[in-house]
């Protein structure tokens, strides 16, 4: 037992790893439980999911007033134009999860009337879990596709628009803090060895 003591820390420190590289989460859209109404500044809920890595096998949590509000997945057409009528599904238990079984993009909006017009919808992008981690980013913006007749450029739609803020996310998941608490009881498993 006694030439086992030395590879414990070891051990632990690689069942920890990959203990959570399997695991699927149930993540609250806008990072709390009450975010799914009209946020104070337009882009907040983008943002938030812009420092989020979504994987397939997650689950989004939608927390709403049920009387007042429900939430629509649409298509990037309908997320963008604001459009409730033809959704692709729609969600008014106020406790919704909607499970992200494929990868790619999602769109939802509010059902509630004008509430996607003040900020209340979220795109996200679902990564598959081939997906090699990189930085994480905001959902991708579409390449504009090429045109046969010449055309003016158009002003921008909001010349006094701020600039996006950097993100500052940091490249872990909630959840790997156990990771480095298993490596900082590998290192001292090994100082006192």
């Amino acid at each position: 037992m006694a030439s086992l003591i030395p590879i414990l820390p070891f051990i632990f420190l690689l069942f920890t790893t990959f203990y959570h590289f399997g695991e699927a989460r149930t993540i609250a859209v806008g990072g709390s439980s009450d975010a799914w109404k009209v946020p104070e500044s337009p882009n907040t809920l983008n943002h938030w999911a812009g420092t989020v890595r979504f994987h397939v096998g997650d689950t989004l949590l939608f927390k709403y007033d049920s009387k007042v509000d429900s939430v629509l997945q649409v298509t990037k057409e309908n997320y963008e134009s604001c459009k409730t009528e033809k959704h692709l599904k729609e969600y008014k238990d106020g406790d919704t999860k909607v499970h992200l079984n494929v990868s790619g993009p999602y769109f939802f909006i509010s059902g509630a009337n004008g509430n996607c017009g003040k900020g209340e919808k979220v795109s996200i992008v679902v990564q598959s879990t081939h997906h090699k981690p990189g930085p994480v980013s905001t959902p991708p913006t579409p390449s504009p596709k090429p045109s046969t007749t010449p055309t003016t450029p158009a002003a921008p739609k909001n010349p006094a628009a701020p600039a996006p803020a950097p993100n500052t996310a940091v490249g872990l998941v909630a959840g790997n803090g156990i990771v480095w608490a298993s490596v900082l009881a590998a290192i001292i498993g090994l100082v006192f060895v």
